[in-house]
């Protein structure tokens, strides 16, 4: 069972939502305004949150960006609008899935199930994390050290605060280094089969991880871009 935080505006979306994770086992906490939303994220992290992007009193992109400030706990946004740019903005401010209104119960809970293995946390189906001894292992090269028991970063003895898809691609790059992988391979490496997600978004997520190694080391470049290729990952 994980806990979940939903925070929506909408009666209707809140009370079904719900209804349809907790039949699956998990305990949400709703709440209809971004303010209050972000208030209980920052005094009591769930597993998992779900945000809507128009709220009152604050959106759900600036809930978002303030609790990027602090937590790399798991992001789903839920939007109205069919608009890309809304969507690339998501994912730049750290959000690790997008889903559109209207969307079916079947589709949230694949996507929620996803995210939580993903982070390492049972979904109430039995299914938690990496599984593997190789996937379990700390891993070391360079600066770098990736411990994904315990979801750590660190960066020259430093952490490095990691969203749950920012980490699973860098320890992708980071397993062989000098090796390229393609965006193609990243999204294999981040996201489960269900779920699709264009080049762009792959960037994005470089974009951002870069940019918080850079405010430890900002003479960082390990992550190397290969245009038209992909990205590598350089042992320093």
């Amino acid at each position: 069972m994980a806990k979940i935080t939903l925070v929506d505006d909408d009666e209707n979306i809140v009370t079904s939502v719900s209804l349809a994770l907790e039949s699956h086992g998990h305990a949400v906490k709703a709440f209809y305004d971004g303010a209050a939303g972000l208030a209980a994220l920052e005094n009591e992290p769930p597993d998992l949150a779900i945000l809507d992007v128009k709220m009152p009193r604050m959106d759900g992109m600036e809930v978002l960006r303030r609790l990027r400030r602090t937590s790399d706990l798991p992001v789903i946004i839920l939007t109205s609008k069919d608009d890309e740019i809304d969507e690339l903005l998501g994912f730049n401010l750290g959000a690790d899935d997008y889903i559109h209104k209207p969307f079916s119960q079947r589709l949230l809970l694949e996507r929620v199930k996803a995210v939580l293995r993903r982070a390492g946390v049972d979904s109430g189906e039995g299914v938690a994390g990496p599984v593997s001894e190789a996937e379990a292992k700390a891993l070391k090269r360079g600066k770098l050290t990736l411990d994904p028991a315990r979801h750590d970063c660190l960066w020259e003895e430093r952490p490095v605060k990691l969203t749950v898809t920012e980490f699973l691609l860098l320890q992708s790059l980071a397993q062989r280094p000098g090796f390229v992988k393609s965006r193609d391979n990243l999204m294999d490496a981040a996201y489960d089969d269900q779920v699709y997600v264009d080049d762009r978004t792959i960037d994005s997520h470089i974009k951002r991880m870069r940019k918080k190694f850079r405010e430890i080391d900002p003479e960082f470049d390990a992550i190397e871009t290969l245009y038209g290729v992909g990205y590598r990952y350089r042992e320093s």
